[in-house]
């Protein structure tokens, strides 16, 4: 057997012999060759779309990768999945689509490789949904693969300061509040988002970029690129080749994907003050390579890895300053230094991450975006998670010091995430409040939106510090604040968030890791009595679908549990 027969595990099965000259014809058409038939087919999974900055270049990206595969020996096929965008959807009922389309994506990139027969896969992504769900269907195929970034956003200017979508947001807020007029929101909202790469901080899709270069399934430098650079073409280009050579050493991600190497993503996650979304989606990526991560992993965690990163939204730099100082790869040489990788662990250049960082050096002295471990951001994880009589199987919050580490006040309960923003843009939220937004979770939802729309209100006013805000929805990678997210059970299932009241006392404590309903335990049991759920707000379609099969954030809402 040839070398590259012995690659065409999957393809062989589609084109070899007689009877499949119907396929042969099919593909002819397409731009196969007879000489084609005989290489290994790498699909180039491109998540192109006009519908967001984030993702309207990844369809020159496609084409490097695609140029890449079949520069090494292989025959690239170039298909597409979807995007949504979080930032035109946020605040609005189609971003309940949001976290379904990260199942969507997983589906039809599984859908189209499965059926056609690649041997190998790229997966190219950009706006957040598109990292977890590429890996997600990487997961399950479990053919040779590499993911590759679509880079990130150059920041926007306005008035000599970096600006991005989150400044748009909580522009919102101070317009409400009479800081600002209709012409300088207009100003804002017209120079923030100044061409093409995703969000510009370390929101969700930057966060999730560099947990999947931490996994091993990016090649090094993909998750600190501009999206409009040669270095990101560049890459592409690389990713092409290296599923080649991934081929020939029989390379999947089921090398690459262990608990370990789930911990180094998490290491990274929190080392960069990353976005809570992360929590979600590593859980799920998890679950789809057949791996238990919990959320006492990511307290395990936790406890030993400080935040070093001074990245938005919490900190002052954005990922262009990121990538200017040296990108991840510097980053994650300091955390093996300190022992906090596992240094063993395969990755998709064929070595393991410490063979990957034998020749990396450090930052240079006089930058201060990544602090050294002996003045760090925070010397422990910023992702807490928090049980209690509010969240019994645990929730999620983002505390980066800044807001302080506990908080008690009472509650104001809105059950939407619309009800919210107007309570806080009409005035109704004052300092010491709470407030509570519930219906918003997976199975609630349906979909659980984000809530950058009320975070970035309450900053805006100026009631950053004076409130919290939680919920059984979850939280934009450019929420920042005293907000806890993910509450589990959810109020659509009776969790007791359902049956808080307003004027109830609730404390969060972050250190101590709770969140707690100030109410006897006795009343509490008899409000669940009295409360009835209410039937799913969708009968038919994607929501209604996702609904019935959804799991709870704690499991990492999917929908192919067991």
């Amino acid at each position: 057997m040839t070398e590259a027969n012995s690659c065409r595990h999957h393809s062989a099965i589609v084109v070899d012999g007689p009877d499949r000259a119907p396929s042969r014809a099919m593909l002819r058409a397409v731009g196969f060759s007879d000489a084609d038939f005989q290489k290994p087919v790498v699909g180039i999974a491109s998540t192109w779309s006009m519908v967001t900055p984030c993702n309207m270049h990844i369809d020159r990206l496609a084409i490097e990768a695609a140029k890449g595969a079949d520069g090494a020996g292989g025959k690239a096929v170039i298909f597409c999945t979807i995007t949504v965008s979080d930032g035109i959807s946020m605040g609005t009922p189609g971003m309940r689509y949001s976290l379904v389309s990260r199942e969507i994506i997983a589906d039809s990139v599984e859908a189209v490789t499965g059926a056609e027969g690649f041997d190998g896969l790229v997966t190219i992504g950009g706006c957040d949904k598109n990292m977890p769900g590429c890996v997600m269907a990487m997961a399950r195929l479990n053919r040779p693969s590499v993911f590759v970034y679509g880079g990130t956003i150059l920041p926007g200017l306005y008035r000599g300061q970096a600006a991005d979508i989150v400044t748009v947001f909580e522009a919102v807020g101070k317009h409400a509040g009479k800081q600002i007029g209709d012409s300088e929101l207009k100003e804002i909202e017209a120079c923030s988002i100044p061409g093409e790469g995703s969000c510009g901080g370390m929101y969700t899709a930057n966060t999730m970029a560099s947990a999947i270069e931490a996994l091993g399934l990016s090649l090094p430098d993909s998750s600190a690129q501009l999206a409009n650079s040669k270095d990101k073409l560049a890459d592409c280009e690389r990713a092409g080749k290296a599923v080649l050579e991934l081929l020939k050493r029989n390379i999947r991600p089921s090398d690459i994907l262990s608990l370990a190497a789930f911990e180094n993503a998490i290491t990274v996650v929190i080392a960069l003050g990353g976005s809570t979304n992360a929590v979600l989606h590593l859980i799920a990526m998890a679950h789809s390579a057949g791996i238990k991560l919990t959320l006492e992993d990511f307290e395990r965690v936790g406890r030993r890895v400080p935040v070093l990163a001074d990245l938005k939204p919490s900190g002052k730099y954005n990922m262009a300053h990121f990538v200017r100082i040296g990108g991840l790869q510097p980053l994650l040489k300091m955390l093996l230094d300190k022992g906090l990788l596992h240094g063993h662990c395969m990755t998709v250049t064929g070595k393991t991450v410490a063979e990957n960082l034998a020749n990396v050096g450090s930052y240079a002295a006089d930058q201060d975006v990544v602090r050294p471990f002996s003045n760090p951001i925070k010397a422990d994880s910023h992702l807490r998670i928090l049980r209690g009589n509010l969240a019994p199987q645990g929730s999620v919050a983002k505390i980066s010091g800044k807001e302080g580490s506990a908080f008690t006040g009472k509650a104001i309960v809105y059950e939407s995430e619309e009800a919210s923003l107007r309570g806080i843009l009409d005035g109704e939220v004052k300092d010491g409040h709470i407030i509570v937004i519930r219906n918003e979770g997976p199975k609630g939802g349906p979909g659980m939106r984000e809530m950058l729309g009320p975070t970035s209100a309450v900053m805006g006013k100026g009631l950053g510090k004076t409130v919290a805000l939680i919920t059984d929805g979850r939280f934009s990678g450019g929420s920042h604040g005293f907000v806890v997210g993910h509450i589990t059970p959810e109020a659509a299932v009776g969790g007791v968030l359902a049956v808080v009241q307003n004027g109830d006392t609730i404390t969060i404590d972050a250190q101590k890791n709770e969140i707690n309903l100030v109410v006897p335990a006795d009343e509490i049991s008899q409000r669940l009595k009295s409360w009835k759920a209410s039937p799913c707000k969708e009968k038919r379609g994607t929501l209604a679908k996702y609904a019935k099969l959804v799991s709870s954030a704690s499991d990492g809402a999917i929908t192919d549990g067991d």
